[in-house]
């Protein structure tokens, strides 16, 4: 596999591939970060909502603000029940547009190795959090097998397709993690690993989600009709069915928080 910059400008596709998986994970990650309510929080590479929405559903935020890149993807948060307490806007991680000691809590789900430089992001996140806020992320596990589909990672490389990275795909290891946040000043410095279940209806509703992926999808669309059904055959074989046609994928991500010093 090759780590190559993968964009999501697409917030109905995105939520369809990844924005369950991301809910699924973030709950997980929100029982062990035990916030408590009304605190004002900043969700750092929110895309399209999704993990947004869960603050909103579980932690009834003072206020929230989030940021991303994509224009495309925080139209479609903008278009979520978050978005009556949320505030959306476009923004760099490594350049939050906040004062300092702004926030209770920063997060970023699945972001991390999507930040070019993720010290310099996660200094960002240090910088608008107030004394004894929290700082903390989750990401998929991608080099230790946890990525959703992973199992597929084989049979699509047989089919001669590379799939893609996050460019900075190593900061998602826990002892990355950990080092970041030390090395950001962060104190009480925890980590732990997340692993979730997603069932699909079928293998139609799983293949369908899986060509949304952006590291992969566009690559299979370009194969001919052959290569695909030979592929499909394999996704079958290694993605087995239970006895009512439904399949179960498992994913596992790291997650890190600290605090910062009072």
């Amino acid at each position: 596999m090759t780590e190559q910059q993968i964009c999501f400008d697409d917030g109905a596709t995105y939520e369809r591939m990844m924005g369950k998986w991301s809910r699924l994970a973030g709950e997980v990650f929100l029982d062990w970060l035990a916030p408590p309510s009304c605190m004002r929080w900043v969700d750092v590479g929110c895309g399209n909502g999704a993990f947004t929405e869960l603050l909103v559903e579980r932690y009834a935020p003072n206020s929230l603000q989030g940021i991303d890149p994509s224009e495309e993807q925080l139209a479609f948060a903008r278009t979520r029940p978050a978005a009556r307490v949320a505030q959306f806007s476009q923004g760099d991680a490594m350049a939050l547009p906040f004062p300092d000691d702004n926030f209770d809590v920063a997060v970023m789900a699945l972001v991390i190795f999507y930040v070019p430089d993720p010290a310099k992001g996660v200094a960002e996140m240090v910088r608008v959090v107030c004394p004894g806020g929290t700082v903390a992320a989750y990401a998929w596990d991608i080099l230790g097998g946890g990525l959703p589909f992973a199992a597929m990672v084989p049979e699509v490389r047989a089919a001669g397709i590379t799939p893609r990275l996050p460019p900075c795909v190593g900061a998602s290891r826990l002892d990355a993690m950990c080092e970041l946040w030390t090395g950001a000043g962060l104190g009480a410095v925890e980590t732990r690993e997340v692993s979730v279940q997603r069932t699909f209806a079928d293998f139609d509703d799983l293949w369908t989600t899986l060509l949304a992926t952006p590291g992969v999808g566009p690559q299979v669309a370009a194969m001919a009709a052959g290569d695909v059904e030979l592929l499909k055959a394999r996704a079958r074989v290694c993605l087995p069915a239970d006895d009512t046609g439904r399949i179960t994928c498992s994913a596992r991500a790291n997650a890190v928080k600290g605090r910062v010093p009072k």
